[in-house]
C-alpha cells in the first residue's frame, strides 16, 4: 500500500434484514470516509434490504452488492467480501456490523492504524474502549470466549470476537480460504488465527460498542456452542501445525 496516497478502501457490510439500519448507516459511513467504496453482502433479506441496495447503486458508483440465495452464514459472507476486495485490487478492507453497534465515527482510526499494522482491530477491551447496554451475562460470555480464543489460538489481542476490523488486503490474499472451518460467529476468531499464521501484525484501536438501533441480534446459544467447538478444533490444528495457505510450490503445479 502506498501510504502517501489515499488507499483504495472497501467497507463491507454483511446483512440480513438490515434495511432500516442501512438507510442511516451508509450516509454516515460516507460522512467519515467519503472516498470509500461500500460492498453489501445480503443473504436474501425478506425486508427488502437487497432491493434497497440495488436502488442506491443506480445513483452512487461507490455502492456495490453481492446478493446470495439465503442465510449462508456470517463467515462465508465475510469471506465473499474479502475475495471481492482481493479480486478488485483494494488496498484495505474494513468490516463492520450493519446494525450501528460499530459506530462509523471510529472508522478513520482503524484506517490510520493500518499504517503500522496489517490488521487493525476495533477493541472493546483496551484502555479507551467500552460497551454500552450490556448486562452481566453478556459481559461474562464475551470475556470467556475471548479468554478461550487467546488460550487455544495463541492470540494476543484482547478483543478476538468482534468483527469491527480493517485488514490490509495483500495479507488476506495469502490465506487459503478453502481451509477455513467456521461458517458462523467463530469466523472472527478463526480469521485472526489465520492472519497470525501468515505473519500479520496487529493493533487494537479502542471504540465504544453500542446496542443495535433496529432489528434483533442473530446470535443464539447454538451458534455460541458451535463457535466454542470450532475454536477447540482450531486449537488442535495449531498444535499439529496444519497449513493455513497454499505453499508456492503447490500453487505452481
Amino acid at each position: 500500500m502506498n501510504e502517501s496516497a489515499t488507499p483504495r478502501l472497501l467497507v463491507t457490510l454483511c446483512t440480513y434484514n438490515e434495511k432500516e439500519n442501512l438507510e442511516q448507516l451508509i450516509p454516515e459511513i460516507h460522512h467519515y470516509l467519503p472516498y470509500a467504496a461500500i460492498l453489501v453482502i445480503d443473504d436474501n433479506s425478506p425486508d427488502g434490504t437487497g432491493d434497497y441496495v440495488k436502488s442506491l447503486k443506480k445513483t452512487d458508483s461507490r455502492i456495490h452488492s453481492i446478493h446470495r440465495s439465503g442465510k449462508l452464514g456470517l463467515g462465508t459472507a465475510t469471506i465473499a467480501g474479502f475475495q471481492y476486495a482481493i479480486e478488485n485490487h483494494y488496498d484495505l478492507v474494513l468490516n463492520l456490523d450493519a446494525d450501528f453497534s460499530h459506530p462509523p465515527r471510529f472508522m478513520p482510526d482503524l484506517v490510520a492504524a493500518t499504517e503500522q499494522a496489517d490488521v487493525a482491530i476495533g477493541s472493546r477491551y483496551v484502555p479507551g474502549g467500552k460497551i454500552e447496554g450490556w448486562g452481566p451475562k453478556r459481559y461474562f460470555m464475551s470475556g470467556a470466549i475471548n479468554w478461550y480464543a487467546r488460550l487455544l489460538l495463541r492470540l494476543k489481542s484482547r478483543d478476538c470476537s468482534g468483527s469491527y476490523r480493517c485488514y490490509r488486503v495483500p495479507k488476506l490474499a495469502e490465506i487459503d480460504f478453502n481451509l477455513l472451518r467456521a461458517k458462523g460467529y467463530a469466523f472472527q476468531e478463526e480469521i485472526l488465527y489465520r492472519c497470525r499464521r501468515v505473519g500479520c501484525t496487529f493493533q487494537e484501536v479502542p471504540f465504544t460498542f453500542e446496542e443495535r438501533r433496529y432489528g434483533s441480534s442473530k446470535i443464539n446459544m447454538k451458534e455460541a456452542f458451535s463457535a466454542l467447538w470450532v475454536m477447540f478444533v482450531l486449537g488442535i490444528d495449531n498444535l499439529l501445525g496444519k497449513r493455513v495457505k497454499v505453499l508456492p510450490a503447490e500453487s505452481t503445479k
